[in-house]
């Protein structure tokens, strides 16, 4: 087995407050993209694509019950999402699983003319980027 090329992200651990919701939100999203459920503890979950995984903790050493994806720290996540029509599936589908379209009024081209992509938050206004492959 060839070992991960040096600088690839080994895993991301997202706190959450509400462990179920993010597992059903999160869980639904990241095995869409090929994700296979990881690790399930109580206090929470993880999924891996390659040598990455994502990890979701409801940890009893939260300093609060919110995230704001606009306060200084973790903004968002982008993704490698497929095709033009993955992303599109992905969108249609996302409302049914917690997810809203952010910027929908320039979508699907709210990070530029150069980039085909959605943007997506959840429940917890955590956000992530769907990008294609394609333009």
């Amino acid at each position: 087995m060839t070992p991960p090329t040096v600088g690839t992200l080994h895993h991301l651990e997202l706190w959450v407050p509400d462990l179920e919701r993010a597992a059903a939100q999160w869980g639904w999203l990241l095995t869409e993209m090929g994700y296979l459920p990881f690790q399930h503890w109580s206090a929470g979950r993880s999924w891996q694509l390659g040598p990455t995984y994502l990890v979701i903790e409801q940890s009893p050493d939260l300093s609060a019950t919110d995230h704001d994806r606009t306060r200084p720290g973790l903004n968002h996540l982008a993704f490698h999402a497929g095709s033009r029509r993955q992303v599109d599936g992905l969108v249609a589908q996302a409302p049914a699983h917690g997810w809203t379209l952010l910027f929908p009024e320039r979508h699907p081209y709210a990070g530029g003319a150069a980039q085909y992509a959605a943007y997506l938050a959840n429940t917890d206004d955590y956000e992530v980027e769907l990008i294609a492959d394609e333009l």
